[in-house]
């Protein structure tokens, strides 16, 4: 079957029941309009940049996240950033600026993904090596080790937030002839048995895995996994999973869940690579998987409600929530939206009430402390 691991019974039936709702939800999706399938895409994209940066640590809220990528887009030559590169520093925080590095070449990679899946047939070590480069060529420190394998050993380590020490999660392939040997499994093993598998999540899971455990990348491994997973799923010959891959943000799952997710790295190698893939017990981090995409596939409905929302708003309405936008990391009174429009504070005070109540913004404070910020 293609697979390292054999699934259990309990295991194929979570995957049927994962079926069944990639259908009904496949079946909605190709029922919307264009806009409303556009803007679906839109969250999650933003979402699967922000957890996925988060995970390595970076800073950056989903707000801030889409008002760069707002920023980005107006411009889509691949020069944008560096043209708009003062602009987006200039007005996020100073200590945001690695952080801001990473979003960037995270959002270049996912853009990748989502528009050459198709054309990556077979997954060749050059896409590998170009989804690197794009990652990190925006941090000026990578540049001597961008686009190639590791030249160092290195680990997969849990940061613990709250002692600030570290827990290694994994001892992975050495550097030189090991990671160049497993890389080419890998890649044979891909390309062979990717249309063969009747489970594509199973498979894309497998992936992910076996490529964390090479970790043949000195910086960048985390996020390219998780972009190798939704490039597997992209590529399935599963039309539902291919087609409904493209609107879900499991990497948002996965943030939430962070503690499972390095405790499933650790179960399914006892922090040790393992040349014959088969050595892993791999239904932990597949397990994980599994819940983590299931999961993802109800925040389509969320995406759309708001979507609706959005499209209800008044003119007014509209105006105070895009001047929220364009701080995406600042808390506003009601007299820094009147200092920013010409909208009367009544007429502000309204729409915030609407705003609020329809979870675009959220309330801190009291009294003439209260203020406001963007939900995403």
């Amino acid at each position: 079957m293609a697979l390292s691991f054999k699934p259990d019974n309990l295991m194929i039936e979570q995957l049927k029941t994962i079926q069944a709702k990639l259908g009904s939800l496949y079946d909605v999706l190709i029922a919307l309009g264009e806009a409303e399938r556009e803007f679906i895409a839109k969250q999650a994209f933003i979402s699967n940049i922000g957890s996925s940066t988060r995970i390595e640590n970076a800073v950056l809220t989903d707000q801030e996240i889409d008002w760069v990528d707002t920023v980005l887009s107006e411009d889509a030559r691949p020069t944008a950033f560096k043209k708009y590169r003062d602009v987006i520093f200039n007005k996020l925080s100073k200590d945001k600026e690695r952080s801001i590095e990473e979003v960037v070449g995270c959002r270049e990679m996912l853009e990748f993904v989502y528009s050459e899946y198709s054309n990556l047939k077979p997954l060749r070590e050059v896409d590998l090596r170009g989804m690197h480069s794009f990652l990190l060529r925006h941090y000026p420190k990578a540049e001597h080790y961008c686009g190639r394998y590791k030249p160092n050993t290195n680990r997969v380590v849990m940061l613990n937030h709250e002692t600030g020490e570290s827990d290694i999660v994994l001892d992975p392939a050495s550097p030189g002839p090991i990671t160049d040997a497993a890389m080419k499994d890998l890649f044979d093993w891909y390309n062979l048995e990717r249309q063969e598998n009747p489970w594509p999540l199973l498979f894309a899971s497998e992936l992910t895995f076996r490529f964390l455990a090479i970790h043949p990348f000195q910086d960048g491994n985390g996020r390219i996994s998780r972009a190798l997973f939704l490039l597997s799923l992209l590529q399935s010959e599963d039309k539902y999973i291919s087609e409904v891959a493209k609107f879900v943000a499991i990497d948002r799952h996965i943030e939430a869940d962070r503690a499972a997710y390095y405790l499933a790295l650790r179960q399914c190698s006892d922090g040790k690579f393992k040349q014959d893939p088969c050595d892993y017990n791999l239904e932990p981090i597949v397990n994980f998987f599994l819940r983590a995409f299931e999961r993802s596939l109800d925040d389509v409905n969320i995406y759309l409600e708001k979507y609706h929302k959005l499209q209800s708003l008044t003119e007014i309405e509209s105006k105070v929530l895009e001047t929220f936008r364009s701080r995406p990391e600042t808390k506003l009174r009601v007299s820094d939206i009147s200092e920013a429009t010409d909208l009367l504070k009544r007429s502000i005070q309204n729409a915030i009430k609407t705003l609020v109540e329809n979870g675009f913004l959220q309330k801190s404070g009291r009294g003439p402390q209260v203020v406001y910020q963007l939900v995403f």
